[in-house]
Parts: structure tokens; sequence; C-alpha cells
């Protein structure tokens, strides 16, 4: 103890190092230990936490789900719309072009097969044909609807290529020539540089060449007298 006692009387200076070496030493362990303990209590509250925090996003709601649904069948509705109004175009480009209607007699001629299935698919789908196009929206009507276009559109392309394959085959030399007559008549009827007494005489006697070789329709009938006798009376 005595030995102790001297040590300290001699290098009482140390004290001035080693006991603020001490004290940090020991504050710290206490820091250390304050971290350790709140860590620990975070873990805990994590732990006890409800699963719902944690989970994933909630799927998007039904009226959402049911508002896409709705817009992506009326894309399809406007689509298929759109390929009903395009096969009745080329079918009416065709129909109201005499010219071709005389060089390809066939697609006029419901005696073919291939020229009534095509107007019966024709009538199908315009049958079909919505008034209101929200009233394909109900499951099936849409895919009848569909069905029906595409039919029409294969009939007419059927129709159209055997049409063009046969052209004049069908008629006699006589008849061809009456044929031949008729298109250079038409066009006569048809040519604003003709005078109004020969377009329409013209026009007559184009009409009786065509009597009993082909029946034009009555939408191309139509369609010439308003441009060609129409006009002349007018």
């Amino acid at each position: 103890m005595g030995e102790i006692l001297q040590f300290i009387g001699q290098y009482w200076w140390l004290g001035f190092f080693v006991v603020p070496a001490i004290g940090g030493w020991v504050g710290g362990v206490a820091k250390y230990n304050e971290r350790k303990r709140r860590d620990r209590i975070e873990l805990e509250r994590i732990r006890r936490a409800p699963m719902q925090q944690v989970s994933a996003p909630a799927p998007p709601s039904s009226a959402a789900s049911a508002h896409d649904a709705t817009a992506d069948r009326d894309r399809q509705i406007e689509r298929i719309l759109a390929d009903h109004a395009e096969v009745d175009r080329r079918w009416l480009e065709f129909e109201l072009d005499v010219a071709k209607l005389i060089d390809y007699p066939l697609v006029t001629d419901m005696r073919e097969p291939l020229t009534q299935a095509f107007h019966r698919a024709r009538r199908v789908a315009e049958g079909l044909r919505p008034e209101d196009p929200r009233s394909l929206r109900p499951d099936g009507a849409l895919e009848r609807y569909r069905d029906a276009v595409r039919d029409y559109e294969v009939a007419f392309d059927a129709a159209v290529r055997e049409a063009k394959r046969r052209a004049q085959t069908g008629f006699s030399d006589a008849e061809r020539a009456r044929l031949q007559s008729a298109q250079r008549l038409m066009a006569l009827a048809e040519s604003e540089g003709s005078t109004p007494a020969e377009r329409q005489s013209a026009y007559r006697r184009a009409r009786r060449e065509l009597d009993g070789l082909i029946a034009l329709p009555e939408a191309t009938t139509d369609d010439l007298e308003r441009r060609i006798v129409g006009e002349l009376e007018a």
C-alpha cells in the first residue's frame, strides 16, 4: 500500500491524461449501449407492425378494369365498322362504273353462284350493321357482326376475281360486239364534250345494246340517269 501511495505521489501529474481517457472510454461504452437499446426497440417495432403496411399496392379497382374493357371493345367496334364501310366503297366504286360492269358482266349476273354468295353475304352484313355502335358491346354481338363483315369481304373478292378471270367469255361474238358498242356509247353519253342531243341519244342506244345481256344494278341506272338524262333535261 505504501508503495502505491509513493508511486502516486511521484507521478501525480499522469492524472491529467489518464482520467479524461478513462472518462471518454466510459462515455463511449454508454453511447454504444444506448444505440443497441434503440436498435432493439426499432427492430421489435418493425416485427410487430401490421402486414398491410408492407404489402404490395392494391390492384386496380373493378370499375377501372371495366372502363378499360369497354374502351377496348369500342375500338374493335370502330375497326369493324370501318372495314364494312371499305367493302361498301369498293363495291359501289365497281357498281357505278359502267365500263367495268361491261368488261366484267359476271359480277352482276345473279345466275352465277359466286355473285349470289356475294350478295347474300352483303345483305347479312348490312342486316347486322348497328344504328348505335354501343349495341355491339354485349358478348357475342360484335363477334357475329365481325364474322358477317369478313364473309362479305371474302365473297366480294371471290366474285370480282372470277368476273375478271372470265370477262366476256360467256358471250357469243355478236353479243361481245354489242357490249363493246354499248361501252363506246356510254363513254359518249358521259362526255361533257358531246352536245346534249348526242349524249341523250348515245345513252338510249347504249341501254338498247345492253338489253338482254347485262342487267345493270338499280344504283348504276339511278346514277347514270341523274348524271346524264337529268342534266340534259334540266
